[in-house]
This record gives C-alpha cells, structure tokens and sequence, in this order.
C-alpha cells in the first residue's frame, strides 16, 4: 500500500482505519494532506477486500480544521493555488469520503473544529469520547464556515443548535454531541476504540453488499422528490438482487419461513461461510 506523509492507513480483517497523522498540528488539514485523502480514498473505493473505513486522528485530536497557515495564508495572494487546494480537500471530504461504497465511520477522539465538521458528517456513522470538543470557531476570527460545513451542520444538527453553534463559535464536548444528533453516540476517551470496534464487528455481521445498497439509497434519495425516490429505491432494490452473490433476499426468508432458525427483527440471518456457496 502506498506510504504517506500526513495519514496512515492500516487494514484488518476488511476494516481500514485511515488516521490523520499530524498530532503536532493537532491534525489540521494542509493541502498535502488532502491531496493524500484523494488517493488514499480512491484506492479504498476500488478495494474489494475492504467493507469498513474508520477515520480518526493521531494525537489528542480528530482534526483541528484546515490548516491556516498552509491552506489559507500560504495561497491567499494566488487565486489558482487556493482554487486548487479547495477542489482537493472538497474531493475527499465530500465527493469521495460520501459516496464510498463502503461503510464509513468517524472515530472523534479528540478536537474536532470548523473544516473539521465536513469529513465527520461525511462518515455514515460516528462515535466521539466524550472529552473530545468541537466547536465552530471561524467567526471568532473573521470568517464563516465555509465549503459545505454550514450546510452540513444544519443536515446533522438542526437548524436551532446549528445557528445557535454557528452564531457563537462556542465549544461542546462529545455528550453534547451526541445530544443534538452531530454523532452516533458518545463514550469516556478509554472505550472509544473498544465502542468503535463493538459497532465493526456489528457492521462486518452482515452482508456488505446490503450496506452498501442502503447507503446509496439514502444518500441519493435526500435530494429527491417522494416521486423521484420511490423511482429510485425500487430499481435499487432490484439491482441488489443482482449484485448481491449471497442472495440474502433468499436466504433470509427461507430461513425464517422454512427452516424457522431467523426472526429479522432480533439479528441478521445466518451468513455463508468462506468455503459455503453464495
């Protein structure tokens, strides 16, 4: 696997953990770093080994934002420069990190501010600890949230708490967090890897090609109308027919219709092993 500078990347059992890796720079995120998220990204999206992606930061931090020194003061007399640097951070942080096919968790075990907000509600699911702080700072330093962080933060919080925390610049911990809908759930900094790995093993339970069916179902449909989506979702539901080896349909019904060893609402059906024809 390609080595980088800004990130690491580490795979087991089908789960990459993509780490931002400058804990000097409590993970901010500098042109270079976003360029490696593209390739970083795009090399997992095409992996067929890979079902899960955990994002997370080195250090005490998940990500502090962009870089202000690389990404705003070192382009902002070079209009091209800067045109470039945004493009790449919005190709991970949006078009990719979105849109992956697989699974995408957000491991907040430290600070998560501004720019930050956009890869965190980008990822499916999110687990914080609950000492970790997030804040929307840019109007504390004379500028808005820019890129898609505003829209996303309304998306994920709300429209009261996402003014209200846009407004002020104020911090919250990962309980608050949790509270107003911004992450999955919160747990103490000491159980963060152990929840993260809870919810994986959760995820690697059931059939990957579902998941990622489902997720591109409600990612598409939000922009849709009732009309659009109902379209939508039925010719997605016929594809997984298709794209589905296991035939889950099948298989899940058969064992709760016939063999009477599955209840769908108390777990996932019994899966094929490695060796068990699909």
């Amino acid at each position: 696997m390609t080595s980088y500078k800004c990130i690491r990347i580490d795979v087991d059992d089908r789960v990459a953990t993509v780490t931002l890796d400058r804990p000097e720079k409590r993970n901010a995120m500098s042109p270079r770093l976003n360029q490696e998220m593209v390739s970083a990204l795009d090399g997992i999206r095409r992996d067929p080994d890979i079902d899960v992606l955990v994002l997370t930061g080195a250090g005490e931090a998940f990500t502090a934002g962009m870089d202000l020194k690389e990404y705003f003061r070192e382009t902002q007399h070079d209009p091209i420069a800067f045109e470039a640097a945004r493009d790449t951070a919005w190709q991970w942080q949006y078009k990719l990190l979105r849109y992956l096919p697989q699974v995408t968790i957000a491991a907040v075990n430290g600070w998560c501010f501004g720019g930050g907000f956009q890869p965190l509600v980008s990822c499916d699911l999110a687990i914080a600890a609950d000492e970790a702080r997030f804040g929307l700072s840019e109007v504390n330093w004379g500028i808005i949230p820019a890129g898609l962080v505003t829209k996303d933060v309304a998306l994920a919080m709300g429209y009261r708490h996402a003014m209200h925390y846009i407004l002020t610049g104020e911090t919250f911990d990962g309980r608050r967090a949790a509270e107003i809908g911004l992450v999955t759930s919160s747990v103490p900094r000491a159980e963060l890897d152990a929840a993260v790995a809870e919810l994986v093993g959760r995820l690697r339970g059931l059939n990957p090609h579902v998941l990622r069916s489902a997720k591109e179902v409600y990612r598409h449909s939000l922009t849709m109308d009732y009309e659009q989506a109902w379209d939508y979702i039925g010719a997605k539901a016929v594809q997984l027919r298709t794209r589905d080896p296991e035939n889950g349909r099948s298989r899940g019904m058969s064992q709760f219709l016939d063999e009477k060893s599955f209840r769908p609402g108390l777990g996932a059906y019994a899966r094929p092993g490695p060796a068990s024809d699909a």
